[in-house]
């Protein structure tokens, strides 16, 4: 493929489907992972553009550092909140808009290791989750409020957009260019092996060969060759980048990256082949920590949108906002833990699980593995369960999946008129054993898994 950059050179970039593949298999299989927005912002507790909304200078934003000493962040304890809440991966800010490096970058002061606490978070966090057996990745910002070559007057989201005094001449871009290189290079470098790097974002014309791209992401792929990127070096959170348009540049994203909403389809490329896909979403309505914001998306609502994203071919992000002490809101931790009590006993339909080609059901969704269909059932029926997508005779079993418990086929006349479908009997409690979500595992006869899984593998 030739791919025409920038400054109109033409350049060759072959897309390896296999290499493609083969390091997205772990990231398809996990499903479910942990963002945390975390530094600086979290002191006023008015959220991670507090910066940008209420217009505030260096002067007024900087002393914050010397307020910064979270005493009480134990990254174990985080780690151990996302492993127990069933998450496979994590992803942390190690630099926001605001340019606070949450680890001991050698290309700025503005650093937590030059905060009171005197810590590089990134290395704790880091160390923290590989212990806990977590992927682990890093957001990098790619624009920066802080760096006085990083555009000031007249940007859409920089805090002093507004005020003439900041004008940019004298800025020099290419300047702030090496600068972010430079940045993601020693991240790159000084961490060991990273699983994910979350870019963050494009937007105008600052995206794909605005920041250098081809040549940011030949060096990140020459020092991390299996991690996995995401699609804002290109788009922001809407939109989806050259690997959906079937025309791959060499900073294509790995994944599609839509924020705050799940896609009310499953996403599929420019020739109808499905896209990976990750739903960033909050707990609340701000990523870093808000004191004011209590309105907490329920557990059993997430669980459900959790089902409806793998149901779709797709992950789910989950956002923790730590406060200025290091702590996750009490919120945060009552609802990891009730979700994670789910997944402890539901995770098969989750993990290495996505589209079953089945129609949703009224009553909840479907997920599949290979020959086994997961029946989420969110809403009980009056009579039987109809089974839809599967005809009478090729089941092999049907299990509830929380306690293995067998489920019968149901026998009942009042569905006599409908022998093209099989029903299950879920007993006589109209109550169902779980009200948030209620999964079946059903298998198939041999021959007809055999059957099954040729006819998946040709849609």
């Amino acid at each position: 493929m030739l791919y025409y950059n920038k400054v109109g050179i033409f350049m060759s970039f072959v897309f390896s489907r296999e290499a493609y593949e083969r390091r997205m298999k772990w990231y398809t299989e996990a499903r479910f992972g942990m963002f945390i927005h975390w530094g600086l912002y979290a002191i006023p507790a008015r959220g991670e553009w507090v910066r940008s909304n209420e217009r505030i200078p260096n002067e007024c934003y900087d002393p914050l550092i010397n307020e910064f000493d979270p005493k009480h962040c134990d990254m174990r304890e985080w780690m151990r909140a996302a492993r127990d809440a069933g998450m496979k991966y994590v992803v942390m800010t190690a630099k926001h808009h605001d340019g606070f490096c949450l680890y001991d970058s050698a290309y700025t002061d503005f650093k937590s290791t030059n905060s009171p606490s005197g810590r590089d978070f990134v290395r704790e966090y880091l160390d923290a989750a590989r212990f806990f057996g977590l992927r682990a990745g890093l957001y990098f910002s790619l624009i920066d409020w802080r760096h006085p070559d990083f555009p000031h007057y007249g940007d859409r989201n920089h805090p002093m957009r507004d005020d003439p005094k900041y004008e940019n001449s004298g800025r020099n871009f290419g300047r702030y260019l090496d600068y972010l290189h430079a940045q993601v290079r020693e991240l790159c470098t000084n961490y060991g092996k990273l699983d994910i790097i979350w870019f963050d974002f494009s937007y105008d014309e600052l995206r794909g060969e605005a920041w250098r791209a081809t040549e940011l992401m030949k060096m990140v792929r020459s020092l991390q060759p299996d991690v996995i990127i995401d699609n804002r070096l290109e788009v922001s959170g809407e939109g989806f980048g050259s690997l959906a348009a079937c025309r791959p540049t060499p900073y294509h994203g790995d994944f599609v990256s839509p924020e705050q909403i799940i896609p009310p389809e499953g996403l599929k490329d420019a020739e109808g082949k499905p896209l990976i896909w990750e739903s960033c979403v909050t707990l609340n309505n701000h990523w870093g920590y808000c004191a004011t914001d209590k309105f907490y998306k329920p557990a059993p609502m997430l669980i459900r949108k959790l089902v409806e994203c793998v149901s779709k071919g797709g992950n789910l992000l989950l956002n923790v906002g730590p406060d200025a002490t290091g702590r996750f809101p009490k919120e945060a931790i009552d609802t990891l833990q009730q979700i994670g009590t789910w997944m402890d006993r539901n995770g098969d339909s989750i993990y290495g699980c996505g589209v079953a080609g089945i129609d949703k059901p009224e009553y909840g969704r479907i997920t599949r593995r290979e020959g086994t269909l997961y029946y989420h059932i969110f809403d009980n029926t009056l009579g039987p369960l109809p089974i839809f997508g599967i005809e009478p005779g090729r089941i092999k079993s049907i299990r509830r999946l929380a306690d293995g418990s067998e489920v019968p086929i149901s026998k009942s006349w009042v569905h006599s008129d409908y022998p093209h479908l099989a029903f299950a009997d879920l007993g006589l409690d109209p109550v169902l054993p779980d009200p948030i979500d209620t999964v079946i595992e059903i298998r198939l006869n041999n021959d007809d898994e055999t059957i099954y899984n040729k006819v998946r593998k040709e849609l």
